[in-house]
């Protein structure tokens, strides 16, 4: 644990908030092009698919779920065919589109897997561990170069009860850290801070496009034929015999058709292709702005030379992180859902909520007041009652699904493809027999109800916030049945 010296500068004072013309002055200008994505070096888009063709493994999704499924399978086997089919280019939806925080956790936080897997939370975290460090060595092996920075993350406290709950998880053998409001201003100075939960070795910071990008070069030279702009409509069962032995399925898109010995569906916040799967998960809108570089007085004016990924800890909540040339990405806050769950380029921007996030930006770092956002953009999550990722098979076995990663799909992404790559192989393992694999979280019920109960609780969420966390009577029984989530 690291102690503020006694010659360290007192916090920043709060300050008159930003204006209203001073937070449009700050937003004035600013790309709707997510960060990441506007990159110049983004790969040249690849041909969509024409014509009919075999594989042994069709994977449907180009983010990260069906990229780490096609390489883990082509790492496994490198003679089988794989074939990966992008609706529109690889990493373009909410894999480009985050926070860049790659995560150990695979169940969204220790209390949200104690209370839906208490018998084997302590595995589930071994094995996130386990994953990260995979991620981290993959990222090494195959030179990919996506900014990788395992520096860990913080959770910090802007209430007093934030604090008590966050300090109550202070862990030291486990690696958690509780730092006061003078240790914590080691690691990041901002006058709404009270206290914060550091762990060092559970995240990574990393540029998600450019590891989408990398991945997407790596299974491209291990021979996996990679086809872009090509939305699969549909599945069903190849025709008997018109592809040797064994049945295949037959996945139909607008310009061909592909037979599949096995598919692995990472489709994710897009509408399933499994109609037992379409109510678990709804699409909630996220957003987040960056800014421009910051100088080096700055940089010096807040901190954070441990570079650490940060997060608030109130159910409406703030993601933040540096990027390697020393901008802020801040996001979080609002989750917006749309009636029917809708998934819409149209939804990808929203004023209001930029200019919420903009304002509580200057609010946390008066210090940095005139700073400019030069980026601004949405994207949707996909969102289960249980907040971690469910896994399903269909078609005799041959078909694998995975979704729900609710802002965590950076790192269990590669977990997920992990377990359909075990299920499509027919084998019993120990991914296989995880409860978390073999249990389905309760479905979101049709419109209007979809709409109707997530606008309740989130208002319930905002009521909580504003009564020092305390749950109301929807709360508690959403917590009772396993559907809710406090953080």
């Amino acid at each position: 644990m690291t102690s503020a010296s006694s010659s360290s500068p007192a916090p920043a004072a709060a300050g008159a908030p930003a204006s209203a013309a001073e937070i449009s002055a700050s937003l004035a200008g600013a790309s709707t092009v997510p960060f990441w994505l506007d990159d110049p070096a983004r790969p040249a888009p690849l041909p969509p698919l024409h014509g009919e063709i075999d594989t042994d493994l069709l994977v449907v999704g180009g983010g990260f779920v069906g990229l780490w499924t096609a390489l883990l399978a082509k790492e496994a086997d490198p003679e089988r065919r794989v074939v990966l089919l992008e609706g529109g280019t690889v990493g373009w939806a909410a894999s480009g589109r985050n926070g860049g925080f790659c995560e150990a956790s695979l169940t969204h936080g220790h209390e949200n897997g104690e209370k839906h897997l208490p018998q084997e939370n302590a595995r589930l975290a071994e094995l996130g561990m386990e994953n990260l460090d995979a991620i981290e060595d993959a990222v090494r092996r195959y030179g990919i170069d996506c900014e990788f920075e395992r520096t860990g993350v913080i959770n910090v406290a802007t209430e007093r009860y934030q604090a008590e709950n966050l300090r109550a998880g202070h862990d030291p053998a486990g690696g958690a850290h509780w730092l006061d409001r003078e240790e914590l201003r080691a690691h990041i100075d901002s006058p709404s801070y009270l206290g914060g939960l550091w762990e060092p070795r559970v995240a990574a910071m990393i540029h998600p496009a450019k590891l989408c990008w990398g991945l997407l070069r790596v299974i491209r030279e291990l021979g996996v034929e990679v086809y872009e702009h090509t939305v699969v409509r549909d599945l069903g069962w190849a025709p008997r015999g018109a592809s040797g032995p064994g049945r295949r399925v037959l996945a139909r898109t607008d310009a061909g058709e592909v037979r599949a010995a096995h598919v692995a569906l990472g489709t994710n916040v897009f509408p399933s292709l499994l109609a037992r799967t379409r109510f678990h998960t709804v699409p909630v809108y996220d957003y987040a702005l960056m800014t421009e570089p910051l100088s080096a007085a700055q940089l010096e004016a807040i901190g954070w030379k441990g570079r650490e990924g940060l997060s608030d800890s109130a159910n409406r909540f703030h993601y933040f992180r540096l990027t390697a040339d020393d901008r802020i990405l801040w996001g979080g806050w609002d989750a917006v859902y749309h009636y029917g769950r809708q998934v819409s380029w149209k939804y990808d921007q929203r004023p209001e909520t930029f200019e919420t996030l903009a304002r509580q930006f200057f609010e946390t770092f008066p210090q940095l007041a005139g700073l400019r956002f030069t980026h601004k953009w949405g994207g949707a999550i996909d969102t289960c009652t249980r907040f971690f990722p469910f896994f399903s098979t269909a078609y005799g076995g041959r078909v694998a699904y995975s979704a729900g990663y609710t802002g965590l799909g950076v790192g269990a992404s590669r977990f997920g493809a992990r377990v359909m790559l075990d299920l499509l192989s027919g084998e019993t393992t120990e991914l296989t027999e995880l409860e978390m694999v073999r249990r389905t979280p309760l479905p979101f019920p049709p419109e209007p109800f979809a709409w109707a109960g997530i606008t309740l609780t989130t208002k319930a969420l905002i009521r909580a916030d504003e009564n020092s966390g305390r749950r109301g009577p929807l709360l508690r029984v959403l917590d009772a049945f396993g559907v809710g989530f406090d953080s």
